[in-house]
């Protein structure tokens, strides 16, 4: 008795002792031993604040037509994630996503909607989360476990991940969301500042995904978006999607599904360190693609607490190298290690050659404008987050 008398009395009165046995639970876990009394909640958030380091989930998996493999995969590991995510950005194959049946003649087989599986991911993320969701022709992405695992293209097949981002000292992630307007040619660019892409100097990547392509005036809209924020102390990256389906700062049910515009995320934050690289359609081999990543190396980002993505175009690929599958994630996994690479295949590129180094430094050799919409091409970035102390989990 007197030993659980003691026992009691540390994880009672010594802060110190309690942190670091909370230090080891998950974050649903740590959130529940919060409730337990005043020193275990102010144990917990001091926890919470030091865990700020990108988390994601990965679904690589087909299961059952009930649920899509990203909401299985997101419920089960939800629950042993150690961070609190802030700001949610999923992506997942269109084909299964939305329930596109290859045998019409089964009329028992359920039909997934789209609209339901975006709301039974967000109701297992925090109520607070900005989410922004999209759907594409395929995936890349990086498997659980450890940010040195192979990251696989995904072109064919059920697939997903979410990034969590927590709450990053020194860093601002905001979603942003420009419909194009029916009644109006021209894009009123007073939107920008209210997203914080414009009147902002701390501004330092921006995530731009254009929707509906297809759509009439679709490409112009993009460029009305794409061009203004087109400087060099900025990196500009991303690709044309199939369509969003999750922005939880808005009623996006407000859009007509067949509407076209641009969603993404926007990352403010003097630590901020930012790369790109454009792999052309001259980009067909083993050489050539791992001339590119040795470009995006040259770069000196740090490679912790960064984060790769790989926006492609769907003619690529296996499609498009032959040979040889998995081509240019591969490539990127021989010159950066421990830096996890996600992303999609899609129906056209944003991005070019363009670095912002720690110091905010540009390095590049023209003051002529990029051209930043491509097709048929492959846009490889890294974004840093900034150093992480020791004891950030």
């Amino acid at each position: 008795m007197e030993a659980s008398g003691r026992a009691a009395f540390v994880l009672s009165n010594l802060a110190e002792v309690v942190e670091r046995v909370l230090g080891f639970l998950p974050t649903k876990a740590l959130l529940r031993a919060a409730c337990v009394c005043r020193l275990w909640r102010e144990c917990a958030r001091r926890t919470l604040r030091t865990r700020q380091r990108l988390a994601w989930v990965s679904a690589l998996e087909s299961g059952p037509a009930e649920s899509h493999a990203l909401v299985r995969a997101l419920a089960r590991e939800l629950e042993k994630v150690h961070v609190l995510p802030q700001t949610v950005l999923y992506i997942a194959d269109a084909e299964t996503f939305s329930g596109h049946e290859e045998c019409h003649d089964q009329k028992k087989a359920r039909k997934r909607n789209s609209k339901e599986t975006a709301i039974a991911l967000e109701k297992l993320l925090p109520k607070r989360c900005q989410v922004l969701g999209l759907v594409t022709p395929g995936i890349v992405v990086t498997p659980m476990g450890s940010s040195s695992n192979q990251p696989q293209e995904i072109e064919d097949g059920e697939a997903g991940f979410a990034l969590l981002f927590p709450k990053i000292d020194g860093v601002k992630i905001q979603t942003f969301h420009f419909p194009k307007d029916l009644k109006n040619r021209v894009f009123d660019e007073s939107k920008f500042a209210e997203a914080g892409l414009k009147n902002n100097p701390d501004l330092r990547v921006v995530l731009l995904f254009g929707y509906n392509s297809w759509k009439s005036g679709a490409t112009r809209f993009l460029h009305q978006i794409v061009n203004p924020l087109n400087e060099k102390s900025i990196i500009l990256a991303g690709g044309q999607v199939e369509s969003f389906t999750s922005l939880t700062s808005e009623n996006s049910n407000a859009q007509p599904s067949d509407a076209c515009g641009v969603v993404g995320l926007a990352f403010s934050g003097p630590q901020i360190q930012s790369a790109t690289v454009l792999l052309d359609q001259d980009v067909a081999d083993e050489r050539t693609a791992e001339a590119a990543m040795q470009r995006l190396k040259a770069a000196n980002i740090p490679e912790r607490n960064t984060v790769g993505f790989m926006f492609a175009c769907v003619g690529r690929g296996y499609r498009h190298y032959k040979t040889k599958r998995n081509m240019e994630a591969d490539a990127f996994r021989k010159f950066f290690p421990n830096v996890p690479l996600f992303g999609f295949f899609g129906h056209g590129e944003i991005g070019c050659d363009r670095i912002v180094t720690g110091n905010f430094v540009l390095r590049e050799c023209n003051d002529v404008k990029d051209d930043l919409l491509h097709g048929y091409t492959t846009v490889m970035t890294l974004i840093h987050l900034g150093s992480t102390k020791p004891n950030q989990v």
